[in-house]
Protein backbone atom coordinates (compact mmCIF):
# COMPACT_ATOMS: atom_id res chain seq x y z
CA UNK A 1 0.00 0.00 0.00
CA UNK A 2 1.45 3.30 -1.18
CA UNK A 3 0.90 6.25 0.97
CA UNK A 4 0.02 9.55 -0.75
CA UNK A 5 2.36 12.36 0.17
CA UNK A 6 0.63 15.49 1.48
CA UNK A 7 1.75 18.82 0.00
CA UNK A 8 4.10 20.79 2.17
CA UNK A 9 3.23 24.20 3.56
CA UNK A 10 5.58 25.96 1.09
CA UNK A 11 4.04 24.03 -1.85
CA UNK A 12 0.56 25.18 -0.77
CA UNK A 13 1.81 28.77 -0.48
CA UNK A 14 3.25 28.63 -4.02
CA UNK A 15 -0.05 27.30 -5.39
CA UNK A 16 -1.96 30.05 -3.57
CA UNK A 17 0.35 32.76 -4.95
CA UNK A 18 0.12 31.32 -8.48
CA UNK A 19 -3.67 31.26 -8.24
CA UNK A 20 -3.73 34.88 -7.05
CA UNK A 21 -1.46 35.97 -9.92
CA UNK A 22 -3.59 34.17 -12.52
CA UNK A 23 -6.76 35.66 -10.99
CA UNK A 24 -5.25 39.15 -11.03
CA UNK A 25 -4.28 38.79 -14.68
CA UNK A 26 -7.82 37.70 -15.56
CA UNK A 27 -9.30 40.70 -13.73
CA UNK A 28 -6.95 43.14 -15.49
CA UNK A 29 -7.56 41.55 -18.90
CA UNK A 30 -11.31 41.67 -18.35
CA UNK A 31 -11.09 45.39 -17.56
CA UNK A 32 -9.44 46.02 -20.94
CA UNK A 33 -12.28 44.48 -22.93
CA UNK A 34 -14.29 46.78 -25.14
CA UNK A 35 -17.67 47.71 -23.69
CA UNK A 36 -20.55 48.72 -25.94
CA UNK A 37 -23.39 50.82 -24.54
CA UNK A 38 -26.46 52.31 -26.17
CA UNK A 39 -27.96 55.66 -25.21
CA UNK A 40 -31.08 57.53 -26.18
CA UNK A 41 -34.30 56.14 -27.53
CA UNK A 42 -33.99 52.62 -28.88
CA UNK A 43 -36.76 51.20 -31.02
CA UNK A 44 -37.57 47.84 -32.55
CA UNK A 45 -38.99 47.65 -36.07
CA UNK A 46 -42.36 46.76 -34.53
CA UNK A 47 -42.31 50.07 -32.59
CA UNK A 48 -41.80 52.04 -35.80
CA UNK A 49 -44.50 50.08 -37.62
CA UNK A 50 -47.03 51.39 -35.09
CA UNK A 51 -46.59 54.89 -36.53
CA UNK A 52 -48.75 55.16 -39.62
CA UNK A 53 -49.57 58.03 -42.00
CA UNK A 54 -52.54 60.02 -40.72
CA UNK A 55 -51.75 59.55 -36.99
CA UNK A 56 -51.92 62.64 -34.78
CA UNK A 57 -48.84 64.00 -32.98
CA UNK A 58 -50.18 62.89 -29.59
CA UNK A 59 -50.67 59.34 -30.88
CA UNK A 60 -47.03 59.31 -32.03
CA UNK A 61 -45.91 60.46 -28.57
CA UNK A 62 -47.94 57.66 -27.00
CA UNK A 63 -46.31 55.09 -29.32
CA UNK A 64 -42.69 56.34 -29.28
CA UNK A 65 -42.46 58.70 -26.32
CA UNK A 66 -41.31 62.30 -26.18
CA UNK A 67 -38.99 63.19 -29.08
CA UNK A 68 -35.37 64.14 -28.44
CA UNK A 69 -35.77 67.22 -30.63
CA UNK A 70 -38.37 68.86 -32.86
CA UNK A 71 -38.21 71.28 -35.78
CA UNK A 72 -40.74 73.10 -37.89
CA UNK A 73 -40.30 73.04 -41.64
CA UNK A 74 -42.30 74.72 -44.38
CA UNK A 75 -44.53 71.66 -44.71
CA UNK A 76 -45.06 70.91 -41.00
CA UNK A 77 -43.32 69.70 -37.87
CA UNK A 78 -40.70 66.95 -37.51
CA UNK A 79 -40.05 64.84 -34.40
CA UNK A 80 -36.51 63.44 -34.05
CA UNK A 81 -35.71 60.44 -31.84
CA UNK A 82 -31.93 60.05 -31.49
CA UNK A 83 -29.91 57.08 -30.21
CA UNK A 84 -26.19 56.41 -30.19
CA UNK A 85 -23.88 53.45 -29.64
CA UNK A 86 -20.75 54.08 -27.61
CA UNK A 87 -17.58 51.98 -27.39
CA UNK A 88 -15.20 52.23 -24.44
CA UNK A 89 -11.99 50.38 -23.65
CA UNK A 90 -10.68 50.34 -20.08
CA UNK A 91 -10.36 53.85 -18.64
CA UNK A 92 -10.32 55.71 -21.98
CA UNK A 93 -13.08 58.15 -22.89
CA UNK A 94 -15.95 56.49 -24.77
CA UNK A 95 -16.18 56.92 -28.57
CA UNK A 96 -19.47 57.18 -30.41
CA UNK A 97 -19.43 54.50 -33.12
CA UNK A 98 -23.00 54.71 -34.43
CA UNK A 99 -25.97 57.07 -34.36
CA UNK A 100 -29.56 56.50 -35.47
CA UNK A 101 -32.18 59.19 -35.99
CA UNK A 102 -35.85 58.34 -36.35
CA UNK A 103 -37.67 61.27 -37.98
CA UNK A 104 -41.46 61.49 -37.98
CA UNK A 105 -42.67 64.07 -40.51
CA UNK A 106 -46.04 65.76 -39.97
CA UNK A 107 -48.01 67.75 -42.53
CA UNK A 108 -49.59 71.20 -41.92
CA UNK A 109 -52.61 69.60 -40.21
CA UNK A 110 -50.40 67.82 -37.65
CA UNK A 111 -50.80 64.25 -38.90
CA UNK A 112 -48.01 61.85 -39.86
CA UNK A 113 -46.88 62.23 -43.44
CA UNK A 114 -43.99 59.71 -43.31
CA UNK A 115 -41.37 58.10 -41.04
CA UNK A 116 -37.63 57.88 -41.77
CA UNK A 117 -34.90 55.86 -40.03
CA UNK A 118 -31.60 57.68 -40.67
CA UNK A 119 -28.09 56.38 -40.10
CA UNK A 120 -24.77 56.52 -41.89
CA UNK A 121 -24.05 54.30 -44.88
CA UNK A 122 -20.74 54.73 -46.71
CA UNK A 123 -20.21 57.98 -44.78
CA UNK A 124 -23.48 59.56 -45.98
CA UNK A 125 -26.78 60.10 -44.20
CA UNK A 126 -29.11 57.34 -45.40
CA UNK A 127 -32.80 56.52 -44.77
CA UNK A 128 -33.01 52.77 -44.11
CA UNK A 129 -36.79 52.74 -44.63
CA UNK A 130 -36.97 54.34 -48.09
CA UNK A 131 -33.36 53.38 -49.03
CA UNK A 132 -32.59 56.96 -50.09
CA UNK A 133 -30.35 59.84 -49.08
CA UNK A 134 -31.86 63.27 -48.35
CA UNK A 135 -31.87 65.70 -51.27
CA UNK A 136 -28.74 67.90 -51.11
CA UNK A 137 -29.29 71.53 -50.25
CA UNK A 138 -32.75 71.09 -48.71
CA UNK A 139 -33.55 72.11 -45.14
CA UNK A 140 -33.86 68.42 -44.21
CA UNK A 141 -30.36 67.75 -45.55
CA UNK A 142 -28.86 70.53 -43.40
CA UNK A 143 -30.56 69.42 -40.18
CA UNK A 144 -29.54 65.80 -40.68
CA UNK A 145 -25.94 66.76 -41.44
CA UNK A 146 -25.88 68.69 -38.15
CA UNK A 147 -27.23 65.67 -36.27
CA UNK A 148 -24.53 63.40 -37.73
CA UNK A 149 -21.66 65.92 -37.89
CA UNK A 150 -19.45 64.79 -35.01
CA UNK A 151 -20.09 61.04 -35.24
CA UNK A 152 -16.85 59.12 -34.80
CA UNK A 153 -14.83 62.09 -33.55
CA UNK A 154 -12.88 61.60 -30.36
CA UNK A 155 -14.47 63.25 -27.34
CA UNK A 156 -12.16 64.91 -24.83
CA UNK A 157 -13.24 65.37 -21.24
CA UNK A 158 -13.81 68.99 -20.26
CA UNK A 159 -15.03 70.15 -23.69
Amino acid sequence: MTRKKLPSQSHRLHRLIAGAVVGGILVVAGGCAEQITKHGQLFRDSDLQQVQPGMAQEQVKLALGTPTSTTTTGSGQVYYYISSTMSQTAFFAPDEVDRKVIAVYFNETGTVQRVANYGLKDGKVFDFISSTTPAPGGSEDGILKQLFRNLGQKQIFGE
